[in-house]
């Protein structure tokens, strides 16, 4: 192989060991985005609605950052006796301290039949996905009282119990939504090594789309909620695909022609590539459009999902010319 073939190898060596250095660093950012994500009641409204402003006001009117959870007993034979009540009493009082523990917990109060007692202790509203932890935590402890079945409610089970809920939503959606588009592709092409291809670098480009959103959000330059994340995987992936589909097709007919793989590479991405950066352009000035919208949570969506556009245009323009001309016809077998 002569020289200046050889350095035509160069571009497309570099960009493929390029993408797979983003994809090993920044994938785990998919991951992470829900660290930096808000799910304030008032991102679902409208900011000059009634209710926001009632939202805000509250803050004036609130004490302190916590969320009490209530844990009840219910004495299994009969009435709740002194030594049940002690223990119950001793129990609470031993989780002061605790991580996420807000203050002291409240006096054990006994029900007006004697049947059951009651107290609260204080959870911080900080603990986030350590909800589920701490409850369990709570209750464990609530179960050392002998002779008595011990309950946790209140606001911080409910929200142990939400996040138990959607625990792994994200990467859940991720997962289906490659799965849905790895078998339409194994369909369309009735080949292997092809859809992998594609959907590897659908994966890389979220990976990055999500390691920019994370560093935007965690500098308070965008803002990131549950509905955003969910929306920007799906987004990432559908526009990485339809965008590959559109090179691929016309790398396949330059082979078909006869023609060397990394002419065919150059001629397809020459023939395709204005058509992908306006179809790209188009969605993502339509998403940019959201900035107009009265929900905060749409307005978030909007430079959030550009940019997953963007990263989505940038993999399909380099990171999927790149591996069809190292792989050549090998991509379509068999």
């Amino acid at each position: 192989m002569s020289t200046p073939r050889a350095a035509r190898w160069v571009v497309p060596v570099v960009l493929a060991l390029v993408w797979l250095g983003i994809g090993g660093t920044l994938g785990p950012y998919a991951g992470k985005l829900g660290e930096v994500a808000t799910n304030e009641q008032s991102s679902f409204l409208p900011s000059s609605a009634e209710s926001t402003r009632v939202l805000e006001q509250q803050n004036a009117f609130q004490q302190g950052n916590t969320i009490p959870a209530i844990v009840v007993w219910e004495a299994r034979d009969g009435r709740i006796s002194p030594d049940q009540r002690e223990a119950a009493g001793r129990a609470l009082a031993s989780l002061q301290g605790d991580p996420f523990i807000s203050g002291p917990p409240s006096p054990v109060i006994p029900s007006q039949d004697g049947a059951a007692l009651s107290g609260v202790v204080q959870v911080g509203s900080e603990a986030g996905e350590e909800s589920p932890e701490i409850v369990d935590r709570i209750r464990e402890t609530a179960e050392q009282v002998p002779g008595a079945s011990a309950h946790v409610g209140g606001p911080a089970a409910t929200q142990a119990d939400f996040s138990d809920a959607f625990a792994g939503i994200d990467t859940m959606l991720v997962l289906v939504a490659l799965s849905v588009v790895l078998v339409i592709l194994l369909l369309v092409y009735r080949s292997v090594l092809l859809p992998l291809l594609i959907i590897l670098g659908a994966v890389f480009a979220l990976g990055f789309a999500s390691a920019i959103a994370y560093h935007l959000a965690r500098n308070d330059l965008v803002t990131v909620d549950g509905q955003v994340q969910g929306i920007l995987s799906i987004l990432v992936i559908g526009a990485t695909t339809d965008y590959a589909l559109l090179l691929s097709a016309r790398f396949r007919e330059e082979l078909a022609l006869g023609t060397d793989r990394l002419a065919a590479v150059q001629t397809a991405w020459r023939r395709s590539a204005g058509a992908i950066v306006a179809s790209g352009g188009t969605v993502a000035l339509g998403l940019l459009a959201l900035l107009l919208s009265d929900l905060s949570n749409n307005r978030a969506l909007g430079p959030v999902g550009a940019l997953g556009i963007a990263c989505a245009l940038l993999s399909a323009l380099t990171y999927l010319p790149a591996v069809l001309a190292l792989f050549g016809r090998a991509a379509y077998w068999p």
